[in-house]
């Protein structure tokens, strides 16, 4: 009878210890989830408190802006148009989650009713091509308000890891797809102000997101930042003084390799969903 107990006890010996080895597996993998987990929350909790500030600064520079208008210094509100409009840009992803506020905002010639027609786009008609601030002054006073409601109300937004993957790939897009173009700001030419808020929006997100992508694909996170470096290359050319020349003084082949640095930067970035699989 005793030659069939040691096997017996080996296997209940090997089951145990199969099953030790298992939960340690099972203890590590929740762990590392865990860990990626609150690493995560500290990201989105980092990358709100940058959003925030952005519209902050959106409603301080929005208010000079519109108060130049509101007072007739064309000049002047010509000069704070495209560097407040910086600060909206680089925190879209939070901005746009207000469907109502948005349009208000930074809705372009076509995209709403002509009666509805509000915002920063309107006002820039008015001053480019209308060359004047009369009749602007009511939008002038309503952006204001609007800026000052979107900044009460993005305190309710929830930041996850998924809005910022998403709005990150999305500031790209948006670059790729329309700024490129030239139709954002079609009246005044300071797409590149845009451009290169987007982007940088794009590449705090990325910023934040980065020890963790490391730790999933370090070869990846090198790749977006070469890639990051090599578009801010392209757009330190076209720099002036403190800002950045008209965008229609760009040669069709310059813009050509500005798409082109995009899209070559939007590919990998669009793999960021990796982070979250830790």
């Amino acid at each position: 009878m005793n030659k069939y107990k040691l096997p017996a006890v080996l296997l209940l010996s090997s089951s145990l210890l199969f099953g030790c080895t298992n939960e340690k597996g099972t203890e590590q993998q929740e762990t590392v989830s865990k860990s990626n987990t609150d690493e995560l929350n500290k990201v989105s909790e980092s990358y709100r408190a940058y959003a925030i500030g952005e519209i902050d600064e959106f409603v301080t520079k929005t208010e000079a802006f519109a108060n130049a208008v509101i007072s007739g210094d064309i000049e002047k509100a010509k000069e704070l148009y495209a560097p407040a409009r910086m600060h909206y840009e680089r925190s879209e992803p939070i901005a746009e989650v207000f469907a109502d506020l948005d349009p208000k905002i930074d809705a372009r010639e076509g995209d709403v009713d002509e009666a509805e027609w509000t915002g920063y786009h309107r006002i820039e008609k008015g001053l480019w091509v209308d060359n004047t601030t009369k009749g602007y002054e009511k939008y002038a006073e309503q952006l204001i308000k609007d800026v000052k409601l979107l900044r009460a109300k993005v305190e309710t937004v929830e930041v996850t890891p998924d809005l910022l993957i998403t709005g990150a790939v999305d500031l790209l897009n948006e670059v790729s797809t329309s700024k490129v173009t030239g139709e954002e700001d079609r009246y005044s030419h300071t797409d590149l102000y845009d451009f290169v808020a987007n982007v940088e929006g794009a590449e705090e997100i990325f910023k934040l997101l980065k020890p963790e992508l490391e730790k999933q694909d370090e070869q990846l996170a090198k790749e977006i930042e070469d890639r990051f470096n090599a578009l801010y290359s392209l757009l330190n050319k076209y720099k002036k003084d403190d800002g950045y020349i008209l965008y229609t003084d760009l040669k069709e082949e310059e813009v050509k390799q500005l798409s082109q640095a995009i899209n070559e930067l939007a590919e990998p970035l669009s793999q960021l969903g990796v982070v979250t699989e830790g």
